[in-house]
């Protein structure tokens, strides 16, 4: 379990996976999430996932829980690592609204990039987010990611084309 000032990340358990698979299915918070059609997941997809989700060299996940009650809200994860450029792409996202726009994320983001700078030794985290979602840009900006590049036009979303923005944090800034 890792600990921030709001959320801790701690493992998934079997009792997530009703409230995963509720958070996947909202519309709003798959449209941030797959750039594919989004097709509803069932129980049975959550439950495949949570059965294959171990940590792996190059995968790790967690579940987000607010630190004043043990409720899972969202999740987050590095789901790559490439060890010989050390360089992890991350994940994260928030399932139930009333926990959007009060800083959780942004913790829950803040303790993965320490446990992976200093846990885990890498020298830069990277993400995608997608620019109809302002809200995670600003959590972004606020754990000192930097804008990298701009894939322009990237996904189809709400009937228009919109850019998929590449961020990056290094360790030296991190660390700064």
């Amino acid at each position: 379990m890792y600990i921030g000032e709001k959320v801790k990340l701690r493992e998934y358990r079997k009792e997530d996976i009703k409230l995963a698979q509720e958070y996947m299915n909202d519309p709003e918070v798959k449209s941030f999430l797959n750039p594919g059609v989004p097709f509803l997941y069932t129980y049975e997809d959550e439950l495949k996932w949570f059965e294959s989700n171990s940590a792996t060299k190059d995968t790790y996940s967690f579940a987000i829980e607010p630190l004043d009650e043990n409720k899972y809200i969202g999740g987050c994860g590095i789901n790559n690592i490439d060890w010989k450029n050390s360089v992890a792409t991350v994940g994260i996202f928030i399932g139930d609204k009333n926990y959007w726009s009060k800083g959780y994320g942004t913790d829950a983001m803040k303790v993965l990039v320490n446990f992976i700078f200093n846990e885990m030794n890498i020298n830069k985290v990277k993400l995608n987010v997608y620019s109809f979602n302002p809200r995670a840009i600003k959590s972004y900006e606020k754990c000192d990611f930097i804008k990298e590049g701009v894939l322009r036009q990237e996904i189809f979303r709400h009937g228009q084309y919109y850019d998929e923005i590449v961020m990056g944090l290094l360790r030296e800034e991190f660390n700064k």
